[in-house]
């Protein structure tokens, strides 16, 4: 169960931001554990001192003109993380843990999600850091095999050629650290976390369970 993120009324002075002419001010929500930008939307001084008081995203509907409480009504509430104000003052960053992992109105996890591609538009999930996309097309592999992938001849070999793998890619990791040699350890990392990431897809687990962990001991 993911702990209740407490108010963060002391995080960001309101009176030191610059709100447009309408009394507004863009706020980007951003993903706290891989950093996916999930959506963009608009607060007033009223719906920033909420959030900040709460510890739950409120923003102003421009079209309704009045004050939403994300996901009072779908349940995809989004918890403060953090936030930050850019250097001029006029544009939010809001970090948040995205309840049932949807922003996006239409059911997609973030709301930049189309693109052209030929003329016609498709659906294709946001960047995330780099591991996570790296897993992405891991996972791929896993659901739709493709032919002379070495991911999937991985897959194939199951956990005695996964482990087997990681295990020689850890000695690497330490060759390189006892040799100093930088673009070497750099390069053995990349392919122990490389080879890690197939085994916890082999064995159906998320890579945001993993950063989770890391977020409770961070």
């Amino acid at each position: 169960m993911t702990p209740s993120v407490p108010p963060v009324s002391s995080a960001i002075p309101i009176d030191q931001i610059r709100f447009n002419q309408q009394g507004l001010v863009p706020a980007i929500a951003q993903d706290y554990l891989d950093g996916t930008v999930l959506m963009m939307a608009w607060m007033n001084a009223e719906s920033l001192q909420k959030t900040l008081e709460t510890g739950e995203v409120w923003y102003w509907s421009r079209s309704r003109q009045e004050l939403w409480h994300k996901g009072a009504t779908s349940g995809h509430i989004q918890k403060v993380r953090g936030l930050r104000y850019d250097c001029d003052s006029d544009a939010l960053l809001v970090t948040i843990e995205q309840v049932g992992d949807v922003a996006c109105h239409t059911g997609e996890r973030s709301c930049f999600h189309q693109v052209q591609v030929e003329g016609a538009v498709e659906v294709v999930p946001p960047a995330a850091d780099t591991l996570s996309q790296v897993f992405g097309v891991i996972r791929d592999r896993k659901l739709n095999p493709k032919p002379g992938s070495y991911t999937n001849h991985l897959f194939e070999g199951g956990d005695n050629k996964i482990l087997q793998k990681i295990g020689e890619e850890a000695v690497e990791v330490v060759m390189a650290c006892k040799d100093d040699a930088p673009d070497e350890i750099a390069g053995e990392v990349a392919d122990l976390l490389y080879h890690t990431l197939v085994a916890i897809a082999h064995h159906d687990v998320d890579l945001k369970a993993v950063y989770r962990k890391l977020q409770s001991r961070r």
